[in-house]
């Protein structure tokens, strides 16, 4: 039997997984709400108002997720070692998770007393309040404007992105609230707008967490069907059978495959092997292939009929 790895070349698209890197973004996110933090919660507390604290503990998570999901980013690209093989691209699956953790807890403390102030409403200076609400949507917008072309190849900088886009539509959201005290003198808006939040966000940190737990699992990426790379391999010129077929995504942005090919006619050659690596990147987004080629189904392999794929 025989054994192979491979990566294909670039032929009209790239093949460059390495994570591009945000760290401007992030040294830029950290900061502004870092700034708007202190401010929001100073705010909050002067006059009054729970959204603008639900808020602020809001933007504080997110000042700690960039910080974590930055971390990862940067250890992401760093290169291989004789005791981290692949490097430590798999922090971002782990930053991911540990982001999707934070909120939650913080939405449970939020939520806490934010319940405590609806059977107990403060006053509160709405015009105030729509300001410093008003300042956050222009900084969380700006925000996640810079994660946005991220968004849809990394979990990690997805898990950015949606923080900052979620604070936006908080931030409209105490907005809103700030209005309809002022029209209505109905203090107990304040705590409803809240709780709304809270909920809001939760629902938005559902998916990122689900997600996140999946991959630190090593589950297949939602984005590759199983059956359809087992046709796939199966259809190639040669291949009698497959077994021992893996697909489990090594970070954020890259997977990685691994299968064990039944063919009888001999080892098709380097050239074969290349181009079936090439052909997976292409076709399914997997990043790094490794076959074993096995001459004969008879000889049996110690991997086949032992409970594994």
């Amino acid at each position: 039997m025989g054994s192979s790895h491979n990566h294909a070349p670039g032929h009209g698209h790239s093949h460059d997984h390495a994570p591009a890197s945000f760290d401007r973004a992030f040294a830029v996110g950290v900061a502004l709400n870092t700034v708007f933090v202190a401010v929001e919660a100073a705010a909050g507390l002067w006059y009054g108002s729970m959204a603008l604290v639900a808020d602020a503990g809001h933007n504080l998570s997110d000042v700690l997720s960039l910080l974590i999901a930055w971390g990862a980013s940067a250890a992401a690209r760093k290169p291989p070692s004789e005791r981290f093989t692949y490097g430590l691209k798999s922090s971002s699956i782990l930053a991911a998770l540990a982001n999707a953790s934070l909120l939650l807890v913080a939405l449970g403390a939020i939520a806490i007393e934010t319940v405590r102030r609806l059977f107990d409403p403060a006053p509160v200076e709405p015009g105030a309040v729509m300001i410093v609400a008003g300042i956050g949507i222009v900084i969380n917008t700006a925000t996640a404007l810079m994660f946005m072309r991220g968004r849809k190849d990394d979990l990690n900088i997805r898990g950015a992105y949606l923080h900052m886009a979620a604070d936006a539509a908080v931030s409209a959201g105490v907005v809103v609230a700030g209005i309809l005290i002022a029209l209505t003198g109905w203090l107990w808006i304040d705590p409803v707008a809240s709780l709304l939040i809270v909920a809001v966000i939760a629902a938005g940190t559902w998916g990122l967490l689900k997600d996140s737990v999946k991959m630190s699992l090593l589950a297949v990426p939602d984005t590759i069907h199983m059956p359809e790379v087992r046709s796939a391999l199966l259809k190639q010129p040669g291949v009698a059978a497959i077994h021992d077929l893996h697909v489990w995504p090594m970070s954020t942005t890259e997977t990685a495959l691994t299968a064990h090919l039944v063919m009888p006619q001999g080892h098709p050659g380097d050239a074969f092997l290349h181009d079936l690596a090439h052909r997976l990147d292409h076709d399914f987004g997997i990043h790094h292939s490794t076959f074993q080629v096995e001459l004969s189904a008879e000889a049996g392999c110690v991997l086949e009929d032992s409970g594994r794929v």
